[in-house]
């Protein structure tokens, strides 16, 4: 356990010695110095300046059963006093992997019966770039190599990874995407000129997805990936016309579909699957986050008999894995993770009680002057910073509304991550009724802060 003895003004000036942070513009970090966060409990988390902050974004997306659950420290420690690690190379396996992969197949869609096991959503979404081309060689098919994402999207930040992803930052650094991935028109209503109706436009921009198949060849075309909700993007909600007629493209075209599942699964859209929710039958799941509720690195893909049989059956060795493939503790953490989720109904609470009573919470949000728009999901939500709501009018990039809306929202007590002008949340499955009426207070606080800022 690291030192608690020193002030937060010391322990920011060893972070900024020291460490480099991921997704940060240093300099500016240097100057205004990070947060230190020192300890949790429940859905609140605790700064070294005796701050006590409602976490909104359930860490990163992940704190699913909330801080200080002692079921899962005590699954770690009595793993680590067993086996803390061995390696899943050279025929070997242990225990808690093997009964992690055979519990996430019970609760799987059912064309879902192997799990590969990596340490991150990043390695996972590496790991089926390797599984999509090696399928399509072993099919006698080596042209079909392309696989097609969606622009503003994430599916991690490693080099193929963040080639899948869409997003124009990452990829003006390192010379990104690299061969063999394509974009497309992202599914956001909201950031469209709105000149078609939802259902009509989650057509139009799944069809897109038909136009580049017949432009590069269906024959070059390997995949299809999306998350079935865009979360890093915005918590971009598609129409639901949009990912019936995606399906109905990959199967026309005998593309893969891959359902990115590193937000999405474990219940956070009050389904165990985000590809329950939208109605797909993916041929891969990736996933991450969720599975240990973020106690422990671990991630994996779900691989649907479509193509684990054959790489079984024809790929020989498969040339491709993690040191912490399958680590023991990681998935003791998982299994009793999964085991809280299945105890205390969390999934059927998102679904029944607090999804739909912090969504209707949430919406009320959509009337201050700020807003145009507000839209929610299970425990996945979004609100739209704008100048002017009818027509409307998005803030000048350069004012930076959601940088200044975040702010505040951490100044009033609560985290919620700004993506642009969105502003978004996905906080622990284990909200109460009153910690969500917290929530929606400190939020229009943070609104009317911002407010009174950027509308004097």
């Amino acid at each position: 356990m690291a030192s608690t003895n020193r002030s937060a003004a010391e322990w920011q000036a060893l972070d900024s010695a020291h460490h480099l942070h991921p997704f940060t513009d240093h300099k500016e970090l240097h100057e205004k110095r990070s947060r230190i966060v020192s300890g949790a409990d429940g859905v609140y988390i605790y700064d070294a300046d005796g701050g006590k902050i409602l976490d909104g974004m359930s860490g990163l997306w992940c704190v699913n059963v909330g801080y200080g659950r002692k079921e899962l420290a005590d699954a770690a420690y009595r793993q680590m006093q067993e086996l803390p690690y061995y390696n899943s190379f050279f025929q070997c396996t242990n225990p808690p992997a093997v009964e992690l992969a055979a519990l996430l197949q019970e609760i799987s869609p059912p064309q879902f019966n192997r799990v590969f096991f990596t340490g991150s959503g990043s390695e996972s979404n590496d790991t089926i770039v390797r599984m999509v081309r090696t399928y399509w060689d072993l099919m006698g098919h080596p042209g079909r190599h392309t696989i097609i994402s969606r622009r503003n999207a994430y599916h991690g930040s490693t080099v193929a990874a963040a080639s899948l992803g869409g997003m124009a930052p990452m990829h003006k650094q390192a010379g990104l995407p690299i061969p063999g991935i394509e974009h497309i028109e992202q599914p956001y209503w909201f950031g469209s000129d709105r000149s078609l109706s939802p259902e009509a436009f989650g057509l139009e921009t799944a069809r897109a997805l038909e136009r580049k198949i017949l432009d590069l060849g269906a024959d070059k075309v390997a995949a299809f990936i999306g998350e079935p909700i865009q979360g890093a993007g915005g918590v971009i909600i598609p129409p639901s016309s949009y990912w019936p007629e995606i399906q109905r493209i990959c199967d026309e075209y005998g593309i893969l579909l891959i359902s990115d599942e590193v937000i999405t699964g474990f219940g956070r859209l009050g389904t165990w699957f985000g590809a329950e929710h939208v109605g797909t039958r993916p041929d891969f799941m990736p996933f991450a986050k969720g599975v240990t509720s973020g106690y422990m690195p671990l991630g994996g893909v779900f691989v649907s008999d479509r193509v684990a049989d054959v790489l079984i059956d024809k790929a020989g060795e498969f040339a491709h894995g993690y040191t912490y493939s399958g680590h023991p503790t990681a998935c003791a953490v998982a299994i009793e993770n999964l085991k809280v989720i299945q105890r205390e109904g969390l999934v059927e609470r998102i679904r029944d009680d607090i999804g739909p009573y912090l969504k209707t919470r949430w919406l009320e949000l959509a009337a201050h002057p700020l807003v145009g728009e507000a839209r929610m999901v299970g425990l996945m939500g979004a609100i739209e910073l704008v100048r002017n709501e009818e027509p409307v009018e998005r803030f000048d990039k350069s004012v930076g509304a959601g940088t200044v809306c975040r702010d505040y929202a951490i100044e009033s007590g609560v985290v919620m991550r700004a993506v642009g002008d969105s502003m978004i949340i996905a906080p622990p499955f284990t909200l109460s009724h009153d910690e969500a009426d917290e929530l929606i207070e400190r939020a229009r606080m943070a609104l009317d802060k911002t407010l009174d800022t950027l509308k004097p």
